[in-house]
């Protein structure tokens, strides 16, 4: 859908015009392909600011988190550290100094597709291999693995029940604006038998990207060792409704409003992803807040003693603290998802 410098906005709208509404699923995924491709949309100056962005105890806690369990699992040998989406390869960087302070220095893969953000993290992670997504991650070893805000902007598909039957959430143009439309063809066999009695309106919303990125981490995980942890802002208990969102310079707007140019996400169901990873082979070790997670492996008991350290950095650091654990910013609508081998230990915080 990317050709030369030809505005999203247009190709749509052409497509649409000769061949009618396009699937929300596909407005969606040509969306974000084309905004992550040659942008980095992190920190003060982009669309928006993730926790390894907000303080390195973020990182550090995650990187403690895998070798605990490692050690625990009582594995030796090499094995690999994995990163699904890494941004800025920040995460990557504070987990993997965390984890080399406990004598562990794994393989390092970075699952991403953006050159531009390949680019950044080639500095704070010059040791990795990349990979376009995990089909090519290696076989040979246990692999820990890392998610943090990755299955909130894989592409959603939406049914809503409509007067005649359940049908396909579309995207059309009309009156010079993107819109979201009901399409003609039935899709009540695509709707779960004790949801289809709902009320005219009703909106369900799956992300077949995500179950299966999560099948597939699974059954890894079943088949070589390891353990991983989802991380994202979604529930944990399956609903109803529309989640769908842009963000565009640390500003909610419109998310038809400028395909391409604005990061659309969704909120992720936690419960399809246990439910994929479950069929995929993995334990389930638990879906808990960002905020139990974080205090559960200490977080309070780092900043006291980074501030302790550093007392001139004490408001900053109380202040990234609470943004990550505290009920009204990331600490109750951020989940934490983790998997485990069958023969592996529970992990800490779950």
């Amino acid at each position: 859908m990317t050709r030369g410098g030809e505005p999203l906005a247009a190709v749509f709208q052409r497509l649409i015009a000769n061949y009618g509404p396009v699937t929300l699923q596909h407005f969606m995924g040509e969306s974000n392909a084309r905004y992550y491709a040659g942008k980095d949309p992190l920190g003060s100056a982009g669309d928006f600011i993730t926790a390894p962005e907000i303080s390195q105890m973020f990182g550090e806690l995650i990187g403690l988190w895998l070798a605990d369990i490692w050690i625990r699992a009582g594995r030796e040998g090499p094995f690999h550290y994995v990163e699904l989406g890494p941004g800025r390869g920040t995460l990557a960087r504070d987990a993997l100094r965390a984890m080399a302070r406990c004598g562990l220095t794994p393989q390092v893969h970075l699952v991403e597709a953006s050159t531009a953000l390949r680019a950044i993290q080639r500095g704070a992670v010059p040791q990795a291999q990349w990979h376009h997504d995990v089909a090519s991650l290696p076989e040979d070893a246990p692999m820990l693995v890392v998610a943090n805000e990755f299955l909130d902007a894989l592409p959603v598909r939406q049914l809503v029940k409509t007067p005649q039957g359940w049908r396909e959430r579309m995207v059309d143009f009309q009156a010079g604006r993107f819109l979201p439309v009901a399409g003609d063809k039935p899709m009540d066999a695509a709707v779960p038998p004790a949801m289809r009695e709902q009320a005219d309106g009703t909106l369900i919303e799956t992300c077949p990207g995500a179950a299966a990125v999560a099948h597939d981490i699974a059954g890894r995980l079943a088949g070589q060792g390891g353990a991983a942890l989802f991380i994202d802002y979604g529930y944990d208990r399956s609903q109803t409704g529309s989640t769908l969102q842009a963000l565009k310079a640390h500003t909610k707007v419109d998310p038809f409003a400028t395909p391409g140019e604005a990061d659309l996400t969704c909120l992720v169901d936690f419960a399809a992803m246990a439910d994929a990873a479950q069929a995929g082979g993995a334990r389930h070790l638990g879906t808990v807040t960002q905020g139990h997670f974080l205090r559960a492996l200490g977080i309070e008991t780092r900043a006291a003693n980074l501030a302790a350290a550093a007392p001139h950095h004490a408001a900053a650091l109380e202040a990234a603290k609470d943004r990550l654990i505290a009920e009204d910013q990331m600490g109750t609508l951020f989940k934490v998802m983790g998997l485990a081998a069958p023969d592996w230990p529970d992990g800490a915080g779950f």
